[in-house]
């Protein structure tokens, strides 16, 4: 039997349309990616490539931190069918993080939509056990990539001020509009 994660990117921000069109295909890698470590990534899925001000507004009206953070995730509610929910994230947060963290664009945008999408089948990070399961997966579905687990990177950055933690809880419920989609067929 063939699971099925459709994809729906919605493309809001200039910036992602400027930026190396290979960014749409980590997206898309990723989310397969995912979906194949994470049998309940079946299902719709609408990701919204956006700015720090949308974002900032996203963050402020549903978790009331008026700030734009890296990536959200908006888990649809048990009875919408077929649909998982909206992960939403920010080029400039994450274009800012990555030359922080000295990544590439790439690999953190990759990370982030597994951390996005692992938050709609229920994964969390609120609590240390928890936060170590959900930082475990995303290693292992980032290593199926080729790409370090951010986690061990951070651990091993003496220089790391930042207050933007990348294990932010961002769920809330909230429709997002459906724009190209890609159907990933995962076996």
């Amino acid at each position: 039997m063939t699971a099925r994660l459709t994809l729906d990117l919605i493309i809001e921000s200039a910036a992602w349309e400027q930026a190396d069109k290979a960014l749409l295909t980590v997206v898309n890698e990723s989310a397969l990616a995912a979906a194949k470590a994470e049998p309940d990534l079946c299902g719709n899925v609408a990701i919204l490539l956006t700015d720090d001000e949308t974002i900032r507004n996203l963050n402020d009206r549903f978790r009331a931190q008026d700030k734009p953070t890296n990536v959200l995730s908006f888990p649809a509610h048990e009875t919408a069918e077929d649909m998982l929910g909206d992960v939403a994230l920010a080029f400039e947060t994450c274009e800012r993080e990555a030359r922080e963290r000295e990544i590439s664009l790439a690999d953190h945008v990759a990370h982030l939509t597994v951390h996005g999408l692992l938050h709609l089948v229920g994964y969390d990070h609120q609590m240390d056990d928890e936060a170590a399961e959900m930082e475990e997966q995303e290693g292992q579905i980032l290593a199926r990539l080729g790409i370090a687990s951010p986690y061990e990177v951070q651990a091993n950055d003496d220089n790391d001020d930042n207050s933007n933690d990348s294990r932010t809880d961002n769920c809330r419920k909230t429709p997002l509009a459906n724009v190209q989609s890609a159907t990933l067929d995962v076996k």
